[in-house]
């Protein structure tokens, strides 16, 4: 059961904007929903420019098992998502697939996850070519729980 308030705690990808930004990072947390049995609603609540903005998105399912399709407004903006490892009651690794590109995301129950959750979730990094200089860990502070109606994002991340 993904159902629920889960926490970033790392990411890894080639993504300019984030080796850029990098010392900007913001405490990011999601809340799932299981929709129709199937689909998940995310929330992601994150800060941008000190406010709290949150994004909504709908991972649809897909035949096979732990594989979700983020839609985007455009054919080439489509996102595979896969469950690449998890224990719903600490945490869970999604692989996300653009194109060619693909990024490692770890989220946790709690903003802190034990050495052991890391290893797994670094494991999951280099098994799919990506390495430590592409992996970044998320503050464990300073995290949104809303966003006014004025702070609400559809669509993609």
């Amino acid at each position: 059961q993904l159902s629920g308030k889960w926490f970033l705690v790392g990411m890894a990808s080639h993504c300019s904007y984030l080796a850029e930004h990098s010392y900007q990072l913001e405490a990011t947390t999601v809340t799932m929903t299981i929709l129709d049995g199937q689909s998940l609603a995310i929330s992601t609540f994150r800060k941008l420019d000190r406010m709290c903005w949150e994004i909504r998105q709908h991972y649809i399912p897909t035949q096979a098992s732990g594989h979700f399709l983020l839609k985007g407004h455009r054919k080439s903006s489509e996102v595979d998502v896969v469950v690449g490892e998890a224990d719903p009651s600490s945490f869970v690794i999604f692989y996300y697939q653009k194109g060619r590109s693909i990024s490692v995301k770890l989220y946790g129950r709690t903003s802190l996850v034990s050495d052991t959750v890391v290893d797994k979730f670094e494991e999951h990094v280099r098994a799919v070519g990506l390495s430590e200089d592409v992996t970044y860990y998320f503050p464990t502070y300073g995290f949104c729980d809303s966003a006014d109606e004025f702070h609400i994002l559809d669509g993609e991340l």
